[in-house]
C-alpha cells in the first residue's frame, strides 16, 4: 500500500494547487494523499515562506558555495552505488532524505519533523534492495518537482500524462505545455540554485555530491551555472540497463501515482521512451563533455566499480583531484563491509528483447564491448 504521505507534501500550496489544477486527480483512492499534502503544505506555509525570504535576504552577503560533485548516467546504470560510496568520505556533503521530504524548509522547520519524515522512510527503494536510512543521500529529482521544476516525477505522480512529464524534462521538449516551455530553464535554474544554495548551508559548505539521471542530458547547463563542477560519468551493461530500468518505472507508479491510469497503455510507451531517451542523453553527454579537461571529468564501469571498488575510487580521486582518499578510505572500506549480503535484482531477457536492445543501442554495446550475460 502507498504512504498517505506523498512527497508532494513537501511543497508549497501555489505549486501544489498548480499540479492538481492542471493534471487532475480523479481515483477516489488518491483523495486522502491529496487532501493530506495540501494540510500539510498549508500549515508549513508561514515558516516556509519567512526561510525564503531569510535566505534570499542572506545571499546578498554569502560566499559562493563551491561547485558540486555531478554523478551522472542512464537510470540504472549504477548512479546510487556510486553515489552512497563517495557520500561516505567526511570531505562531502549531500542531500538527505529530510532534505528531500521538505525542500523549502532545509533550514528552518525540518528539524521539528526529523522524528516524523525518519517514521515514514520505507526500508528499501521500492525498485530494488537498497537500504534507505537518515543519512542516505538522495538525488535532487524529487525536491526539484515538489519545488515545481518540470520533472519526469510529476508524471509518475500523475500518469495519464507520464510521456508529456517525461519529455518535458528529459528531452526538454514543450510538448502539450508549450506555455511553459520558454520559462522551464529559468524555472529550474533559480530552483536548483535556491536548493543546492540550502543544502550546501546544511552540509557546512562541504562541496556537494549531487547524482541525477537526467543531469547526463543537462551538463551544457550545469556547466554554465558552476564552472568548476567535476563530472563522473557511470555506465553499464545495456542489456542489464534496459529490463531493470522498465522495472524502476513500473514499479514506481502505482507507489506514487495520485490518478487512476491504465497500465498497459504507459507500457505500450514506456520501452520506446527508455530506447530513445538513452540515446538522446548518451549523446547530449557526448557533445557537451566534449572540451572538459581530465580534472573535471571521468568515466567509470559499473562492473569495474563492483569488482574493484576501492581500486576504481582511488583513480577518481586521483583524476578529479578530490579531496583525501586515505581519510575516505576507512569509511569506504565499512561501507563495502556492510554491503556483504546485499543482491541485485536478477532479470531475464528472451532472444526478442536481446534482437530489439541491440536495434536501438549496438554503438554503445560495441564501445563499451558488453555481452548479453545479463
Amino acid at each position: 500500500m502507498a504512504s498517505l504521505f506523498h512527497p508532494l507534501c513537501g511543497s508549497n500550496p501555489e505549486t501544489l494547487l498548480k499540479l492538481l489544477i492542471n493534471n487532475g486527480v480523479r481515483s477516489i483512492n488518491c483523495w486522502p494523499q491529496v487532501l493530506i499534502a495540501l494540510a500539510v503544505s498549508l500549515a508549513r506555509w508561514p515558516f516556509s515562506t519567512i526561510e525564503r525570504v531569510a535566505f534570499g535576504l542572506s545571499q546578498a552577503r554569502a560566499e559562493p558555495m563551491p561547485d558540486p560533485v555531478f554523478i551522472v548516467g542512464y537510470w540504472r546504470s549504477g548512479t546510487t552505488h556510486l553515489h552512497n560510496l563517495l557520500a561516505q568520505s567526511p570531505s562531502f556533503g549531500y542531500i538527505t532524505p529530510l532534505a528531500t521530504g521538505l525542500p523549502w524548509d532545509v533550514l528552518g522547520i525540518v528539524r521539528v519533523f526529523e522524528p516524523l519524515l525518519q517514521q515514514a522512510l520505507p526500508s528499501d527503494r521500492f525498485v530494488d534492495n537498497v537500504a534507505v536510512t537518515p543519512t542516505s543521500p538522495q538525488e535532487d529529482s524529487i525536491p526539484l518537482a515538489t519545488m515545481g521544476a518540470a520533472s519526469y516525477y510529476h508524471g509518475l505522480y500523475f500518469p495519464q500524462q507520464f510521456e508529456a512529464h517525461f519529455r518535458r524534462d528529459v528531452f526538454q521538449d514543450g510538448g502539450d505545455f508549450a506555455s511553459d516551455r520558454v520559462n522551464d530553464f529559468d524555472r529550474w535554474q533559480r530552483l536548483h540554485r535556491h536548493f543546492l544554495r540550502s543544502v550546501s548551508i546544511q552540509q557546512n559548505h562541504k562541496p556537494l555530491l549531487i547524482k541525477n539521471p537526467v543531469y547526463t542530458g543537462y551538463i551544457r547547463h550545469l556547466r554554465h551555472l558552476w564552472p568548476k563542477a567535476k563530472f563522473i560519468h557511470i555506465y553499464r551493461n545495456p542489456y542489464r540497463v534496459f529490463p531493470s530500468t522498465r522495472h524502476y518505472f513500473t514499479r514506481l507508479l502505482p507507489e506514487l501515482a495520485l490518478q487512476s491510469y491504465d497500465a498497459k497503455a504507459i507500457a505500450s510507451r514506456l520501452d520506446p521512451l527508455i530506447f530513445e531517451s538513452y540515446l538522446h542523453l548518451m549523446q547530449g553527454l557526448k557533445r557537451d563533455t566534449a572540451d572538459l579537461p581530465p580534472e573535471q571529468w571521468i568515466e567509470r564501469r559499473f562492473e569495474d566499480l563492483q569488482t574493484n571498488p576501492l581500486g576504481e575510487l582511488e583513480t577518481l580521486f586521483t583524476q578529479l583531484n578530490l579531496p583525501d582518499f586515505a581519510a575516505a578510505r576507512p569509511h569506504l572500506e565499512g561501507y563495502l563491509a556492510d554491503l556483504g549480503d546485499y543482491r541485485q535484482n536478477q532479470y531475464m531477457i528472451d532472444p526478442a528483447m536481446i534482437a530489439t536492445i541491440e536495434q536501438y543501442w549496438l554503438p554503445y554495446i560495441q564501445q563499451w564491448g558488453y555481452r548479453p550475460n545479463v
